[in-house]
């Protein structure tokens, strides 16, 4: 099992599973009689570029409505790119058949964020797990079958025997464990992982929080960790993304960024984190931020950020900032570093 880099330089000899490229999803605006007119366009994803090492746990973070999501689902080949690469171990996914997006899907997963919707309420537990082993054909062996959905059940510390019951007698909880037990089941190297825990009790997020950890230790597993709750993220994380209105606006190892974040955004973000220390809490400047997220069908011009930044300067209104390095490994797309 490979580990992650904890340094830049070694981040540099390290192997990249995953590169995102300038990835673009943009949806149409249709209206008229038969909705055949284009009216507008929805940036949802507008440029977006990562890469993740074998291994590690990127994950990305923001509001809702930042394009976060829409970017998983781009990584899994479950929306079509406006353009832009996703190269998933060297290949395109973007232009993936769908024979090759089959092929793809058994090395790339997904846990999806609701554990309510994303079970079958009509299937057993052995249904629902064994599905992606019945799609794929993995399922002839009976014996070889059964001891599998056994041992993935095991995995995410159920019981053997609850694979008889259906979704609607487990809690959230255990109903998420079910989610994660599905997308192990084909065994692959690269989880998607959509808000999995932002449905559950804090108390229960903490749990599936260790088992994710876990089992990234044990299977050598690599992570996209999609979520708008920084607490959480900062227990599971290698790296962070942090996404405002369709774009990545910074990105740093984990405890670079919660030790000195460079973007106004991300200074917000972290400033609403409570904090266990009640005089820490107490004595924490807050960074309050004026106004709503923009519409990804009105884009401010220059830095999208600058009609809610408490720091914009007059720059800020025509020019777009670029992504810049300040520091080995930590970028910010920021004119008070350019």
């Amino acid at each position: 099992m490979s580990k992650p880099a904890s340094t830049p330089e070694e981040r540099d000899t390290m192997e990249d599973i995953l590169k995102v490229e300038d990835l673009q999803v943009h949806f149409p605006v249709m209206k008229g009689v038969l909705f055949k007119k284009q009216v507008a366009t929805v940036k949802a994803v507008d440029g977006v570029s990562f890469s993740v090492q074998r291994g590690e746990t990127l994950s990305v973070v923001g509001e809702s409505g930042c394009g976060k999501s829409t970017t998983g689902l781009a990584l899994m080949h479950m929306l079509h790119s406006t353009s832009g690469r996703i190269l998933f171990e060297g290949q395109d996914v973007t232009s993936f058949s769908c024979a090759q997006a089959k092929q793809f899907r058994r090395r790339v997963q997904m846990v999806y964020q609701d554990p309510y919707g994303s079970l079958n309420p009509r299937m057993k537990v052995k249904d629902i797990i064994g599905e992606p082993l019945q799609v794929h054909g993995l399922d002839k062996d009976r014996q070889a079958y059964e001891q599998r959905i056994a041992d993935l059940l095991r995995m995410v510390g159920l019981l053997p025997d609850m694979a008889e019951r259906y979704a609607h007698e487990f809690s959230g909880g255990q109903r998420q464990r079910i989610g994660i037990a599905r997308a192990l089941a084909l065994e692959p190297s690269l989880l998607v992982c959509d808000e999995p825990v932002s449905a559950l009790d804090v108390s229960i997020q903490a749990q599936v929080i260790n088992i994710f950890k876990n089992l990234q230790k044990r299977l050598g597993l690599t992570y996209v960790f999609i979520a708008h709750d920084l607490a959480v993220v900062r227990h599971i994380s290698d790296r962070i993304a942090v996404m405002y209105l369709g774009r990545v606006v910074e990105i740093a190892a984990r405890d670079d960024l919660y030790q000195t974040p460079k973007h106004p955004y991300t200074q917000a973000l972290l400033s609403a984190v409570l904090v266990a220390d009640v005089d820490a809490e107490a004595s924490k400047e807050r960074v309050v931020l004026k106004g709503e997220i923009p519409s990804p069908l009105r884009i401010p011009s220059g830095c999208r950020f600058h009609t809610r930044c408490p720091v914009a300067m007059e720059r800020c209104k025509t020019q777009d900032p670029g992504m810049s390095e300040h520091g080995r490994g930590h970028a910010v797309a920021c004119h008070l570093y350019t």
